[in-house]
């Protein structure tokens, strides 16, 4: 029997969801442009691009996680996002992650923002105090907009993350945090909503 079917088995019987905290991106005009750009200069190479309905700021990846704990999470959630204020973010260049000789992920970049990095933190400490526990990495806010499976060459990429490395590309008002589940389909993730929480 394969593990992701043994997976999905599992998670039925003990009613699991696999689930994360997010902040949703509207995709403007200029943005759309610059995916369209690169997936036009990118356009032989192996690379999974991100569904632009699909596109979100990560702040929590929990994975699988019981229905009885989605509560528990859904309740810190709305203490924590409730009055805190609305704000917004400014998107801003491109790169790749891991580095140009290696890379796997095209991403857009956001301005620093103290705002941000203060709701992260808030949810950060919220699930610690909730028992859930999250990787321990630095937090790099970003927006994913392709994987890369396979590059015959890495000239293109990198002339189209120098193309757009300064630009602003646009402004994105965050009023809400998202708790969503990931279903992952043979076409691509749907990420369903679970609850929304406003930030006022």
């Amino acid at each position: 029997m394969p593990a992701d079917y043994k997976n999905q088995l599992k998670n039925r019987l003990v009613r699991m969801k696999r689930i994360f905290i997010a902040v949703k991106v509207e995709v403007g005009e200029t943005l759309l442009k610059m995916i369209s750009s690169l997936k036009s200069g990118l356009g032989s190479e192996s690379i999974k691009w991100t569904n632009p309905d699909n596109i979100h700021i990560t702040l929590a990846f929990l994975g699988d996680t019981e229905e009885k704990k989605i509560k528990i999470i859904s309740a810190m959630l709305k203490a924590k996002c409730e009055g805190f204020g609305t704000f917004e973010l400014i998107l801003r260049g491109s790169g790749v992650f891991k580095n140009m000789s290696d890379p796997r992920v095209i991403w857009t970049g956001i301005e620093p923002s103290e705002k941000l990095m203060q709701l992260n933190d808030y949810i950060k400490n919220g699930l610690e105090d909730a028992g859930t526990k999250i990787e321990d990495r630095p937090f790099k806010p970003h927006l994913t907009l392709g994987r890369i499976k396979f590059l015959k060459t890495g000239n293109a990429l990198k002339e189209l993350i120098e193309k757009y490395r300064g630009t602003e590309i646009q402004k994105v008002p965050v009023n809400e945090v998202i708790l969503y589940e990931s279903i992952l389909l043979q076409s691509g993730p749907v990420y369903k909503p679970l609850s929304k929480f406003k930030l006022y």
